[in-house]
């Protein structure tokens, strides 16, 4: 798929970097990283299929399906090669992406991620949740595994804002693709050197889930943040950039 909605910023000839977002976010999120980031590299964010204002088509999605946009994106941009991050769901497109054409990823870092994350029946509740009472409903809860509660409350208040505009059709297809994702057989198969980063109070992702990630990826290494709970990047953007700039 090609008609993902991105924004470039930066190096017009700088080397290519792919920012993708978690479950429920749009390209914003990625804001604390695009200025430094953006000296060095073209920096690409996207909006996930069914988030912000990427459209999304009929029925569920999977893992391959979100992939498969990275992949289209590069093919949009005409890149035969990239580096990837990707933050949650971002980091599971990625790793299925870099696995199944590791000769387009130069190098990788996944963020507060997870190569199998269950149980199904908690997705399937997400889901039916978003679809029935909106996606408001399950504010409270993501904020709650997004950042620690010593979390400056002006910034919980625009990532409640962020997730609350994502459509509900688009977070519960989204919750399906993690339903069913298996990507421990696939890791093997990717050859970027890759950086995993783990907050060290996540709920969602903890670092156990990074341990297993880089034990499947040839060399690679797993970084810890402090005082960090799920989006990582946003909670501790100075260390979470300082770490991508030395990998990247």
């Amino acid at each position: 798929m090609t008609d993902l909605v991105h924004r470039i910023d930066g190096r017009p000839d700088g080397p290519l970097l792919v920012l993708a977002g978690s479950l429920g976010s749009d390209m914003t999120m990625w804001a604390p990283q695009v200025p430094a980031l953006a000296e060095r590299f073209r920096v690409v964010r996207y909006d996930t299929r069914g988030h912000g204002a990427s459209p999304l088509p009929p029925g569920e999605l999977t893992i391959a399906d979100l992939g498969a946009d990275l992949l289209g994106l590069l093919d949009h941009l005409g890149a035969d090669r990239a580096s990837v991050a990707g933050v949650s769901l971002g980091g599971m497109a990625a790793m299925w992406a870099a696995s199944e054409a590791p000769e387009r990823i130069e190098r990788l870092v996944l963020c507060s991620t997870s190569a199998q994350l269950g149980p199904p029946a908690m997705w399937d509740e997400r889901a039916q949740l978003a679809r029935g009472s909106g996606i408001a409903a399950l504010a409270d809860g993501t904020l709650q595994r997004w950042l620690t509660p010593a979390a400056d409350p002006e910034l919980a208040g625009r990532l409640r804002a962020m997730f609350c505009a994502v459509p509900a059709d688009g977070y519960a297809a989204c919750c399906a693709a993690v339903r069913d994702m298996d990507l421990r057989p696939r890791l093997a198969r990717i050859a970027a050197p890759t950086l995993v980063i783990a907050g060290a109070d996540d709920p969602s992702t903890p670092p156990a889930h990074a341990e297993r990630i880089a034990a499947g990826i040839p060399a690679a290494r797993v970084a810890v943040v402090a005082a960090a709970a799920h989006l990582v990047n946003v909670e501790r953007p100075e260390e979470v950039t300082t770490l991508m700039l030395e990998h990247l």
